[in-house]
C-alpha cells in the first residue's frame, strides 16, 4: 500500500509555555547588555535591558489611559521602533494588538476599526503620500468604539510620561494573570481575494512559531537579522521580531518600508548575518545597478517567503549574495504563520524546489479536496495543517472560521501541494488560481517556473483569462531584465517543444511591476481584472476574475 501524504513534526525540543513578554524578560536576563533592536532610519539602538524598560513604560502608559486586558489596540504605521515597543508592551499588559496595513485607505481603515472594535489606536502621522491623520478624521465619527488615537509624532513621549500613574506592581499583577492561550494579536488577511478577515492569534501561537523559526536558522545572541519586511504582517513581527527575541539575536530595521539600497547598506554597515524578504525584494536587490558596491560577506542565512520563490532567484541568492544557508519558509497568517521550512543544510535541489519539511510539533496532510481523503505521496491535493500553529479563529466571524478550520482542527489552506517520499512539500499553486483550459488543469506556478529559465525574463506571473473556445486561456505578465527586449511571439516560440502546447501563454503583457499587497503577495485577481478589460474579453461563465 502506498504511503500517504501525512507527516508529524515530532521533536525533542518542547513548546514554550510562557507568554511573549515573559519570554522577552528571560532573554533580557541572559543577554541584557547585548543589542536587541537597531533601527537605521531613526538612528535608534536598544539593548535587551533597555528594550524591556521601554516596553514596561509604554505598557503602564496604556494602562493609565484606560486600556485593559483584552482591549483591542490598533497600530497603523510603517516599520519604526515604536511599532516593536508597542508589540511587546501590549503583550505585557494583555491588550490584543491589531495590525493595520500601512497601505489601507479610509474604507479599509473604517472596516478594521469597527470589525475588531479597536478602542485605542496608535498611528503614524502619515506614510509616503498618505495622510493618516486626515484619513482618521474622516472615519472616526463612524467608529463608536474608538475612544482615543495617539499620533506617534505628537504623543509618544506623553504616553511614556503617563506611566507614572500606573505602578510597576499593577503591571506585574496584570502580567501574572495572563495565560499563553489568551488572544494577543489580530492580523487581517492580506486581501489578495475578498474582504479581509481577522486571524486571531495567541501568545502560544506566535511565540512558539517565532522560536522554532529561530531554531531552524540556528539563531543565537551573535546573530543580527535584517528585517525589511513589514511588521504589520507575520513575516516581520513573528519570523522577524519573535525569532530574534526568543534567541537573544538583534532585530535590524533598515527603513520604514522596503528600499533595496537601504537594505544593502544596512546589511553591510551592521554586519547582518541573516536577511529576509519576499522574492520580489531579492530580485530588486540582485537586479539593482548598485548591487556590486556592497559587501554581503557577513550573511549566513535568511528566509525567502511570502509568495512562490523562483528557483533561479533562490540559486542566485545562495551564490551571488553569499547566503549559503538561505531557507524557504511556507505558511499562512492563520497558522502563525510557518508550517514548513527548509533546513539550512538541505541539499540545494530541495531548497530550491520545495518549501521544506514540516515544522516541529506540527501535522500536515494533503487531501483530495473533493473527498477529504488523504492522497498518496506524490499526488497533488489541498494542504492542511494542524497543531499549536492554528489560530483561534477569525475575529467575530464564526462562519468564515468554520469554513477554514474543520471539526478536527485542521486548517484548510487552499494551497495545492505534493509531498515526496522524504516528506518534502512542494506548493503547486492555489486551488482558486488553477486555470482550466479546455478541460486541462494548469497550475500557474509550473508555467512561471519554466518561464524564469528564459534569459530575458526577470520576473513573471501567470493567470487565467476568459476564452470563448476553451473557457480559460493562459496569460503571462512579464517583467524583462534591464536593457533587454522581447516580444510575446518570441517567448511563445521559445516555449514550443519544451512544455505542453496548452500551457504556453496565449496572451503576453509586458510590465514594470505587478499589483501586490504591502507584503509582496501578488494580487492575481487585480491582474485578471486589468487583463479582461484591456483584452476586451467577456467574462466566461464560471471563470473567476476575483
Amino acid at each position: 500500500m502506498a504511503e500517504v501524504s501525512y507527516v508529524h513534526g515530532a521533536s525533542d525540543v518542547p513548546l514554550r509555555g510562557d507568554t511573549i513578554f515573559q519570554n522577552l524578560r528571560r532573554t533580557a536576563e541572559r543577554f541584557g547588555e547585548r543589542e536587541a533592536l537597531v533601527v537605521a532610519h531613526q538612528n535608534r539602538r536598544y539593548t535587551y535591558r533597555k528594550l524591556v524598560e521601554e516596553c514596561e513604560l509604554v505598557a503602564r502608559g496604556l494602562m493609565s489611559r484606560g486600556v485593559r486586558k483584552g482591549d483591542r489596540v490598533g497600530i497603523w504605521s510603517p516599520n519604526r521602533y515604536e511599532w516593536v515597543i508597542t508589540q511587546y508592551a501590549t503583550a505585557a499588559m494583555g491588550a490584543i494588538l491589531v495590525n493595520i496595513n500601512p497601505a489601507y485607505r479610509t474604507s479599509e481603515l473604517e472596516y478594521v476599526l469597527n470589525q475588531s472594535a479597536i478602542s485605542f489606536l496608535i498611528l503614524a502621522a502619515g506614510f509616503r503620500q498618505a495622510d493618516y491623520r486626515a484619513m482618521l478624521a474622516e472615519v472616526k465619527g463612524r467608529c463608536p468604539e474608538l475612544r482615543e488615537a495617539l499620533v506617534l509624532e505628537d504623543g509618544w513621549d506623553a504616553i511614556q510620561r503617563d506611566c507614572a500613574r500606573t505602578s510597576t506592581t499593577e503591571l506585574s499583577d496584570v502580567e501574572s494573570s495572563l495565560q499563553f492561550d489568551d488572544p494577543i494579536n489580530i492580523q487581517y488577511t492580506s486581501g489578495t481575494t475578498g474582504f479581509p478577515k481577522g486571524a486571531t492569534l495567541t501568545h502560544h501561537n506566535i511565540l512558539n512559531n517565532g522560536f522554532f523559526i529561530g531554531e531552524a536558522l540556528h539563531y543565537s545572541e551573535h546573530d543580527r537579522v535584517c528585517i525589511p519586511v513589514p511588521f504589520y504582517h507575520c513575516f516581520g513581527m513573528v519570523l522577524g521580531n519573535l525569532a530574534c527575541t526568543s534567541h537573544g539575536a538583534t532585530m535590524v530595521i533598515p527603513a520604514e518600508a522596503y528600499e533595496p539600497v537601504a537594505v544593502m547598506e544596512t546589511v553591510q554597515k551592521e554586519k547582518c548575518t541573516s536577511l529576509y524578504g519576499v522574492p520580489t525584494m531579492f530580485i530588486g536587490e540582485l537586479e539593482h545597478p548598485r548591487f556590486g558596491e556592497f559587501d554581503f560577506g557577513s550573511l549566513r542565512t535568511g528566509i525567502m517567503a511570502g509568495s512562490p520563490c523562483p528557483v533561479e532567484v533562490m540559486k542566485k541568492v545562495q551564490t551571488v549574495m553569499h547566503i549559503p544557508e538561505m531557507t524557504i519558509a511556507y505558511g499562512m497568517t492563520e497558522t502563525s504563520p510557518v508550517s514548513t521550512q527548509c533546513a539550512t543544510d538541505d541539499p540545494l535541489e530541495k531548497r530550491v524546489s520545495t518549501v521544506g519539511r514540516v515544522h516541529p510539533h506540527v501535522e500536515i496532510k494533503i487531501i483530495d479536496p473533493a473527498t477529504g481523503a488523504v492522497v498518496p505521496r506524490g499526488q497533488s491535493g489541498e494542504l492542511c495543517s494542524r497543531g499549536y500553529i492554528v489560530m483561534l479563529g477569525y475575529w467575530n466571524n464564526e462562519q468564515a472560521t468554520h469554513q477554514a478550520i474543520d471539526a478536527a482542527r485542521w486548517m484548510h489552506t487552499g494551497d495545492v501541494a505534493t509531498m515526496d517520499e522524504l516528506g518534502y512539500v512542494n506548493i503547486v499553486g492555489r486551488i482558486k488560481d488553477m486555470i482550466i483550459r479546455g478541460g486541462e488543469n494548469i497550475y500557474p506556478r509550473e508555467v512561471e517556473e519554466f518561464l524564469y529559465g528564459h534569459p530575458a525574463i526577470a520576473d513573471v506571473q501567470v493567470i487565467g483569462v476568459p476564452s470563448e473556445k476553451y473557457g480559460e486561456e493562459v496569460m503571462a505578465w512579464v517583467k524583462l531584465r534591464e536593457g533587454v527586449t522581447a516580444t510575446g511571439d518570441e517567448l511563445a516560440a521559445w516555449c514550443k517543444g519544451k512544455i505542453a502546447t496548452y500551457k504556453i501563454p496565449r496572451h503576453w503583457k509586458f510590465v514594470d511591476s505587478f499589483p501586490m499587497t504591502v507584503t509582496g503577495k501578488i494580487q492575481k485577481f487585480k491582474m485578471r481584472e486589468v487583463s479582461v478589460e484591456e483584452l476586451g474579453l467577456e467574462r466566461a461563465a464560471g471563470v473567476r476574475t476575483a
